[in-house]
């Protein structure tokens, strides 16, 4: 609650930010009264709030009356802005203060006036980085949630969607967003969405990935997140008509879907612009891609070691005649390639873009080149792991999980052969059929099978005079307990 006097108001703004050189105060007289004019610097628009509000203030003419009477006049006759709120709680105040907001603090008067009017920097709507397509829009999110939220309000012309807003972090106070389509989504995804984030205890959300663990099964492994990840609006939308929720944060170009599911990973949003045999044959080479990229090298390493009798004489005399030349055993080399091409990828992600050419030059060189011609690995476990390389980037929503987990296999193959493999298999399938999100299998709805559902859009894509028909909603998928 604020206090009567102006000085004792101001006192304990200047108390809490403690001199901290950002925070603006503009002291003015308005209708015969001392005021103050709260702002955070680079937080507002300097222009917007010389014409929109101190220029008003200074040369309007105020009537006769009290402090409260004073405050109602210029809130209703005076500002021109058209974003103003009246505020009564200090805690309110500063955090639309540090949003962008200046607060108008009267002599006399308990409720103080917060006026939009903010003008900070930031990055303008662009291409998706991690989400390219080749037909589809060229918008991605940004990091200011109001630009966000307006990308998808454009593209959803339609009341029944609706954006809930809440505050994580007890330090940065970030402001989360919760997006759906009111008849679409089911109750209880939405409740058990916003228990969860709002019992999330947390100094700071500084990005999407620290709201995701929260939306997600409590002490369950997952090898393979439950919660979606997207930089196109278009994509989130498409979701939202499913009855998922989108989750916003302020601050990061990433949005968070949920429920998710694991076949997800193999769709992008080409698929539904493209004909339909087109869209099943780039799913089958994606899946294909995915168990090379996480079980080929495994596989190649176990049947080297220990079951020879499976690879083709010709090829087995090739790789024969390869590790003759080497001094480490099959798994050894394939440990290390999968190692140092981890390394030079990290290196070409994070070293500055002017030395990137210079990483893929030394990666060719050392890794392609150097390495064979010196004889410290073999040709053939070279190009299984350049191989396994590239197919991980087409699903490359799955190349944290299907990394860790290659190397894993090349280990358990190259130790205890493809009865290791195959319990490693059983594992990771019994892992994956075991996810729910949100009540909803994480692998349906291929397990449990649901044929219509299955050949509408999994690996099979029907037209859009099938699809348009009849949206599938997430809750009604063969073992979801959402609707129930």
């Amino acid at each position: 609650m604020f206090a009567v006097s102006l000085q004792e108001n101001l006192r304990r703004f200047q108390s809490d930010f403690d001199g901290s050189v950002d925070l603006i105060v503009r002291r003015l007289r308005v209708g015969g009264l001392d005021a103050a004019f709260l702002s955070m610097e680079g937080l507002i628009n300097k222009q917007i709030a010389a014409q929109s509000v101190l220029t008003p203030l200074v040369n309007a003419s105020f009537p006769g009356g009290s402090p409260e009477e004073k405050f109602r006049y210029l809130q209703e006759r005076v500002l021109s802005a058209a974003d103003q709120k009246e505020v009564t709680e200090y805690a309110d105040a500063l955090s639309l203060l540090m949003s962008g907001f200046a607060l108008l603090l009267l002599d006399g008067c308990r409720s103080v006036l917060a006026v939009g009017i903010q003008g900070f920097s930031f990055r303008g709507v662009g291409d998706p980085q991690n989400e390219s397509v080749q037909r589809g829009s060229r918008e991605g999110f940004v990091e200011p949630l109001q630009i966000n939220m307006s990308m998808l309000r454009r593209r959803m012309k339609t009341t029944k969607l609706k954006f809930e807003q809440l505050r994580m972090g007890s330090e940065s106070g970030t402001l989360v967003c919760l997006c759906y389509l009111r008849d679409r989504v089911s109750p209880a995804l939405l409740r058990d969405v916003r228990r969860e984030l709002s019992s999330a205890k947390l100094d700071a959300v500084l990005a999407a990935g620290y709201v995701t663990p929260f939306l997600r099964r409590p002490g369950v492994f997952s090898l393979f997140s439950t919660v979606g990840l997207s930089e196109r609006p278009d994509t989130v939308c498409g979701k939202i008509e499913e009855g998922r929720i989108a989750v916003l944060v302020d601050g990061t170009p990433n949005v968070a879907i949920v429920p998710h599911l694991f076949m997800e990973n193999f769709q992008s949003f080409d698929d539904y612009v493209y004909r339909p045999f087109y869209t099943a044959f780039t799913r089958i080479l994606k899946l294909l891609a995915f168990f090379l990229a996480m079980f080929l090298p495994g596989f190649y390493v176990a049947a080297s070691t220990f079951h020879p009798e499976l690879i083709p004489e010709p090829l087995l005399l090739k790789i024969a005649q390869s590790e003759m030349n080497t001094p480490f055993s099959i798994m050894i080399e394939a440990m290390v390639i999968h190692i140092i091409y981890e390394i030079m990828r990290e290196a070409g992600l994070r070293a500055p873009k002017s030395l990137g050419h210079a990483v893929s030059i030394v990666g060719a060189l050392v890794i392609g080149d150097a390495a064979v011609n010196s004889g410290l690995v073999g040709a053939p476990t070279l190009m299984v792991i350049a191989l396994t390389a590239i197919s991980s980037y087409l699903v490359s929503s799955l190349y944290e999980p299907v990394a860790v987990c290659r190397l894993a296999l090349i280990l358990i193959g190259g130790t205890i052969g493809f009865w290791g493999l195959m319990t490693a298999m059983f594992f990771i399938t019994a892992n994956v059929c075991s996810e729910a999100s949100y009540g909803v299998p994480f692998t349906a709805p291929v397990s449990p099978f649901s044929r219509r559902a299955a050949l509408r859009d999994v690996v099979l894509r029907a037209g859009w005079r099938k699809l348009g028909r009849r949206v599938e909603k997430i809750q009604e998928l063969p073992g979801s307990t959402l609707g129930r």
